[in-house]
């Protein structure tokens, strides 16, 4: 087993959870709260007798990465330590895993599934966990999933059931919840501390030594003046369009497409808003249906050799894209150590900047190499958790030396020290920024700010700058309360927050049930052809929407094959589902195989339109349409579908 010590302000900020209480820790990014959580289980799992610890993640590749970095190395060898996340078969019987191991790493989903679950090899109970570490603490509201751990803790607490595990947060910073008054803010980090059911702890007695330890960066605000516009007039709609309901929805979608045009001019290239425009218009042109969609390609087309000529013309270049230029390479050269993190809005938008940093000579010859960090998922724009891990190997043995990331790399991830961090066309709230700003930990770092003069970012900063003050204050007001003042508090705003609850669970369940199902239909998002009945849907395994109704196929064509990068327990991907109606082609979902014998098309909602009593009306997930889906039953369905098994 590793061995390690803390610092004195660890030591300061673990005294109380060692002894057994409710703690909430706030460092900053940097700070070592992960070390000083590995601190406190390894002394609960020496004196409490049958200790089960679990850490809490709240996003996948923090599972790995606690695992093989902290808890592991310095439990592993006494303690056996187990990661599980929504790509490990462990998932699949999650009780029986903690009923064998004693330590385990898993994501909050993971858990809650094991507390709802009926079945005995996935269930577990709050009872069998006696210490609770839950990361990124701050996430512990409204309809997180932590915060839905969080209430069945509280649900249990309220009514006096026992045992209870004890509980360790962790963040850098409980921010304000948006709140810009001191009273609104105690307001709020009292209510995440109601919610961990837990008191916050920082460092004071040895401060001086926490900023030694983690210094703060030199914050510059490298600001452009405002860009030359570009004044060009396009033809106005034709007023007709309002006629029709598929008129207005498509004309909204490519008004959409152009707005996100324009969101790209302003923190890129010109030529990269064009060609996101070029794309849409390549594709839309081959699956035109009506007279619409002929209409509004025909506009662009009208106009795409000036947009063009537009794009390319240096005189209307973004001037923040040199400006950010200048700020990398007062950092970076050919004979210069450097390291840094360039963080944009979108994914989109740091493949763009990856491109511009290639492309770029001064950058080249300054020996920036830069790779894209973006969060795990499946689509193009997305990475894996190995091609996340790969990158940020490269980064931290130095093959790499400029990360362009999105929010993903603000928060949790082990990135090493860097000298620069540079904010590009972002709005974030204090805690990303405080999250953004812990990435630049090395001797005089820079903490670079890029913006437009007099623009949103600048203000954002300002503010972001003042609410994290706020927090600090704050959170020093509750930490001065007594202990019978703070305990007090803390149950009646548990007791509001249960009640709350209770409400909303009903207001839900009034709202799914506004409608018989057998009375919506579903429309195709794209062209509107009526295709089922709300009737026609089941809910399988809690997850997944699927049409059993034989005659639906007939509405759709399959397309692609799904490829996922797991494996699942009860059912595997098909081929992608497509309209069939004439030339639309809209992307329905895809067929699921359940059982290795049911061949269900699992469709997204998001891409229909419901036809109510009332109206047409659309959604965006499933959780929001306005009746009620039964469960779906492996036994009918068969009975239905293949008779003469039953014979």
């Amino acid at each position: 087993m590793a061995e390690f010590q803390l610092f004195a302000y660890q030591e300061e900020v673990v005294e109380r959870a060692v002894k057994g209480e409710n703690i909430i820790i706030w460092l900053p990014t940097g700070g070592g709260k992960t070390r000083a959580a590995v601190y406190v289980a390894k002394k609960h799992l020496e004196t409490t007798k049958n200790a089960k610890v679990v850490v809490l993640v709240n996003k996948v590749h923090l599972v790995d990465q606690h695992y093989s970095k902290e808890f592991q190395p310095h439990l592993g060898n006494k303690y056996s330590v187990m990661p599980v996340s929504g790509e490990s078969e462990e998932k699949d019987f999650f009780g029986i895993v903690m009923q064998e191991k004693d330590v385990v790493i898993c994501t909050a989903q993971i858990l809650y599934n094991a507390l709802i679950h009926a079945e005995e090899a996935k269930h577990v109970e709050l009872s069998d966990i006696t210490l609770l570490i839950i990361d990124e603490c701050h996430h512990t509201q409204k309809e997180s999933v932590y915060n839905k751990v969080m209430r069945c803790y509280v649900e249990k607490k309220l009514k006096g059931e026992r045992p209870l595990p004890q509980i360790l947060g962790l963040t850098a910073s409980p921010g304000t919840g948006g709140e810009k008054i001191l009273d609104k803010a105690v307001e709020h980090v009292l209510q995440i501390c109601a919610n961990l059911d837990s008191a916050i702890v920082s460092a004071k007695n040895f401060a001086p030594e926490l900023e030694q330890k983690v210094p703060r960066p030199i914050k510059t605000f490298d600001i452009v003046e405002k860009r030359i516009l570009v004044k060009k007039k396009f033809n106005p709609l034709n007023p007709g369009v309002r006629e029709s309901n598929r008129m207005l929805a498509q004309c909204a979608i490519h008004l959409r497409q152009y707005n996100d045009a324009l969101l790209i001019n302003d923190t890129l290239r010109m030529m990269d808003a064009y060609r996101s425009l070029e794309d849409f218009y390549t594709t839309k042109s081959s699956a035109a249906i009506d007279g619409t969609d002929f209409f509004l390609v025909g506009l662009f087309e009208e106009n795409q050799v000036e947009l063009r000529k537009l794009a390319m013309d240096a005189r209307f270049e973004n001037p923040k894209m040199a400006k950010l230029e200048s700020t990398l390479l007062k950092q970076f050269g050919p004979d210069v150590q450097s390291r840094g993190i360039l963080f944009s809005k979108t994914r989109k938008s740091t493949h763009c900047l990856n491109d511009w940093v290639l492309k770029n000579r001064a950058l080249q010859e300054a020996g920036i190499k830069a790779a894209i960090l973006t969060g795990a998922g499946s689509g193009i724009t997305y990475m894996t958790q190995n091609e996340q891990a790969d990158t940020i190997r490269n980064f931290r043995k130095g093959s790499l030396n400029l990360l362009i990331s999105t929010s993903v790399a603000e928060e949790g991830l082990d990135i090493p020290e860097c000298n620069l961090v540079v904010r590009y066309g972002l709005l974030t709230n204090e805690i990303a920024q405080q999250q953004a700003s812990g990435r630049a930990r090395a001797r005089d770092s820079q903490y670079s700010v890029v913006a437009q003069e007099g623009g949103k970012e600048v203000r954002r900063e300002r503010i972001n700058e003042y609410l994290e003050e706020l927090t600090g204050k704050a959170i020093d007001v509750v930490q001065k309360m007594g202990p019978q003042e703070f305990r007090t508090k803390i149950g009646e705003l548990q007791t509001e927050a249960a009640l709350r609850s209770k409400f909303a669970e009903r207001c839900k369940t009034e709202k799914r049930s506004r409608y018989s199902a057998s009375r919506v239909q579903l429309l195709c998002r794209n062209c509107f052809a009526p295709v089922a009945s709300g009737n026609d849907m089941k809910l399988v395994d809690n997850a997944h929407y699927v049409n059993v109704n034989s005659e639906f196929k007939n509405h759709y064509k399959l397309g692609a094959q799904v490829v996922l990068k797991r494996n699942f327990e009860d059912w595997e991907p098909g081929h992608r589902i497509i309209c069939n109606n004439g030339n639309c082609n809209m992307d329905w979902g895809y067929e699921i195989k359940y059982k290795k014998s049911a061949l269900l098309p699992n469709i997204a909602i998001k891409n229909f339109a419901l036809e109510t009593p009332d109206g047409r009306m659309t959604v965006k997930q499933w959780k929001d349409i306005p009746f009620t889906v039964d469960d779906f039953s492996f036994t009918e369905y068969c009975e239905e579908n293949f008779p003469d098994l039953f014979d």
